[in-house]
């Protein structure tokens, strides 16, 4: 297949339907100020523009993120892994107010806590931060913070690799845009 775009789509449907839980999620892989890798596990969104990721403005990795990132997937029921380099570009306020009602109850509770206490800042223990989300002033209409975030991933570069094969050898493959089209490279695995 040569949209690699549609085949992680494919993937990812077959990864779903076999209740894989890691379908869901991405490790989002990025780079420090101080030249340190970063990596954490986000909810990977399909929004209609493509793959989506949300991220609070008072995280690091929101500064982190603003041109490109690296994301990866691994969906053990299919036993198919990607990792694409994507270029970023913000999602525009009107999606962020409307995708982020759709948010559960106590991440939304914490997008508001953000607000007067940046994302990874230190509290002295669970309690603390357990009573911090229980006193966050919520608004009323409860809507957005301006701290919400989201990045619409724009892949350049796709490589999936497939380690369900019956002779043993891994079929990795690695698409790369160029000029509007995908070329496809088979590689050693």
């Amino acid at each position: 297949m040569s949209d690699p775009v549609a085949r992680f789509a494919a993937d990812r449907a077959a990864a779903r339907e076999a209740k894989d839980p890691m379908a869901a999620v991405c490790v989002l892989a990025t780079v420090d100020e101080n030249g340190m890798p970063q990596a954490r596990t986000l909810v990977l969104r399909d929004i209609p523009e493509g793959l989506a990721i949300y991220i609070n403005a008072s995280s690091p990795k929101w500064q982190q993120s603003q041109e490109r990132v690296a994301i990866q997937v691994w969906w053990p029921s299919v036993q198919i892994q990607y990792r694409i380099q994507a270029r970023c570009e913000a999602l525009p306020a009107l999606h962020i107010a409307e995708s982020w009602q759709l948010r559960p109850d106590v991440p939304k509770q914490m997008d508001w806590l953000y607000q007067q206490r940046p994302q990874s800042s230190e509290v002295n223990d669970r309690d603390e931060l357990l009573n911090l989300l229980q006193n966050t002033q919520l608004p009323a209409p409860l809507v957005a913070p301006e701290g919400a975030r989201g990045l619409l991933l724009l892949p350049e570069t796709i490589e999936r690799l497939d380690l369900n094969r019956s002779n043993g050898v891994h079929d990795r493959t690695r698409y790369v845009l160029d000029a509007g089209r995908w070329l496809e490279h088979t590689l050693i695995p």
